[in-house]
């Protein structure tokens, strides 16, 4: 069945200072952090990877969530996940985007928290 969850493809979270808790991460554990500020597990499959990236307190990315942690999944097809939601009466958060990376899609789960639901690029064939 198409249209469901595949995988996590990274965990958002809210902190402080943000270039503090980066630098942390990679002093003590030494994860290398990205250019735009997260870091980026990548893994077996081409085009397989997580991220995990600390955002400022006041940043409104999470928004209309007011909780400090945002997931985001992996999907295997956006258009039928989007289907298969819509069908159970729960409806995405704005539009959906198209990015460089691939396409996205928020909701928010029964407990607040903003999910973001991500369909990478096809690898090149």
């Amino acid at each position: 069945m198409e249209g469901r969850i595949i995988g996590l493809g990274g965990v958002f979270v809210k902190v402080a200072d943000p270039e503090a808790t980066r630098a942390w991460y990679a002093r003590v554990f030494g994860i290398a952090i990205s250019p735009w500020g997260a870091g980026e597990f990548v893994g077996p499959e081409a085009g397989a990877r997580t991220v995990w990236s600390p955002m400022a307190m006041e940043s409104d990315y999470f928004a209309p969530s007011g909780r400090e942690v945002m997931l985001n999944f992996v999907a295997d097809d956006l258009d039928a996940l989007l289907a298969r939601a819509r069908a159970q009466g729960v409806a995405p958060v704005g539009d959906v985007l198209e990015e460089s990376c691939g396409r996205f899609a928020w909701f928010l789960d029964p407990d607040g928290f903003k999910i973001e639901v991500w369909q990478p690029l096809a690898p090149p064939a």
